[in-house]
């Protein structure tokens, strides 16, 4: 079996993560075209669809999905090779693996790649996306050093940093009756329908939704399922759903005949930390965590400190 060429995998994972072949293709600096002769060429090589689309709107088959979370650590490491073997040539460079997914909010990211240690002068952030669940078990097999992970149940093998506690913001066409009103109760949205972001994202989040919702009885009338807040938005649109969005993600889609509210609902709240592994003996891991806690004190973040720090 031949391996396909790692720029194709590398194009199949930024279209995973857009869902929508221009934004991918913006991303990786090509022409729409060129990024689907690529995707063929992935899929016969293959030997299997790994997306399906039609025009821009792009799924994972459930073989894409598979495919998808294996060859993001095919590249992980075959990137940490060539990273690993050019600090043997230019001298040794400390380099922190970070996770983040695509709803992590932006201020945090650049927060954390703007931090400095005296200790390591010559470190550098290398960023990885992913779901936060999917980020949670690459930070146990060891392939990640730190990731802000957003609605991940408390792990044994994890140390966790709280970094924000943020509402759902539920997103709506401007015209919908609940638009008059400055945030939104659970029991406002009784019969409607809920547009959700797909289970496979984040099974936790996800059952934690129906669950809380059960408990008090609220039910839709039906539910449609996203990956991408553009899908959301054109749930939105098209079937005036009520969607359950991340504040970053809601931001992004309130416009052209969107608007968002906050969701009133304790039960319900996204907690995004920093997290490494419970066992981390790295002092590199370490400074960049007590670094982190420092700056997110300097510009008034609430964080609570419970990383084992040493040293």
């Amino acid at each position: 079996m031949v391996l396909p060429d790692i720029r194709l995998l590398q194009s199949a994972i930024v279209l995973a993560e857009e869902l929508h072949f221009s934004r991918a293709a913006d991303r990786l600096n090509m022409s729409q075209p060129t990024l689907s002769k690529q995707i063929f060429r992935l899929e016969r090589s293959v030997g299997f669809r790994i997306f399906e689309h039609s025009r821009q709107a792009v799924e994972l088959t459930p073989a894409g999905q598979v495919f998808i979370a294996e060859t993001r650590e095919v590249v992980f490491h075959a990137e940490r090779a060539m990273l690993s073997a050019r600090a043997v040539i230019d001298g040794p460079t400390e380099i922190l693996n970070v996770g983040k997914s695509s709803y992590t909010d932006p201020f945090f990211v650049s927060m954390l790649m703007s931090i400095r240690l005296p200790l390591f002068p010559d470190m550098k952030v290398k960023l990885w996306s992913n779901y936060s669940n999917e980020l949670a078990q690459q930070l146990i097999a060891g392939t990640l050093d730190a990731a802000l992970i957003t609605g991940v149940p408390p792990k044994s093998k994890l140390s966790t940093m709280e970094i924000a506690s943020d509402p759902y913001y539920v997103a709506m066409p401007t015209g919908d009756t609940l638009a008059a009103y400055k945030e939104i109760c659970l029991n406002q949205m009784e019969r409607r329908l809920w547009v959700l972001f797909g289970p496979h994202t984040n099974a936790h989040l996800y059952n934690q939704i129906l669950s809380v919702t059960s408990e008090k009885e609220i039910y839709p009338s039906d539910i449609l399922h996203f990956t991408s807040p553009d899908e959301a938005s054109g749930l939105v649109r098209e079937y005036h759903g009520l969607a359950f969005l991340p504040r970053t993600a809601a931001w992004r889609i309130a416009r052209d005949g969107i608007t968002i509210r906050p969701l009133a609902e304790d039960g319900l709240r996204l907690t995004t930390s920093l997290a490494v592994r419970a066992d981390s003996k790295s002092r590199l891991v370490n400074e960049f965590v007590k670094a982190a806690g420092r700056r997110l004190s300097e510009v008034g973040q609430r964080a609570q400190r419970r990383l084992p720090l040493t040293g």
